[in-house]
């Protein structure tokens, strides 16, 4: 499975592969390694209005081999919590970048 193409992974269609190899994540094998939160964070890096909490679930849910509905509550919380701490670091990073010095 590690060296299975990402999209052979549940949920994994043509444009979160696509935008999971922009950012380097081509196979599995590479999404099981970084995990569902840091490739999150890459596209949402990348893609800022795009990607959703939505693809943060479905990363997790493929990795855990079920649909993104089925990951119990609790996960989702977690999963939610990072994705507030990296949309907020988003938000410093342009805020940051436009200051007026």
């Amino acid at each position: 499975m590690s060296d299975s193409p990402v999209d052979s992974l549940p949920g994994i269609g043509p444009v979160t592969q696509g935008w999971l190899r922009e950012v380097g994540i081509r196979t599995a094998g590479e999404l099981r390694s970084i995990g569902a939160v840091e490739a999150y964070r890459r596209l949402k890096f990348m893609l800022p209005r795009q990607v959703s909490l939505n693809a943060l679930y479905a990363l997790e849910a493929a990795l855990r081999g079920c649909h993104w509905l089925d990951l119990p509550q609790d996960v989702k919380t977690a999963l939610q919590q990072q994705a507030r701490t990296i949309d907020e670091a988003l938000r410093r990073g342009a805020a940051a970048r436009c200051a007026i010095p």
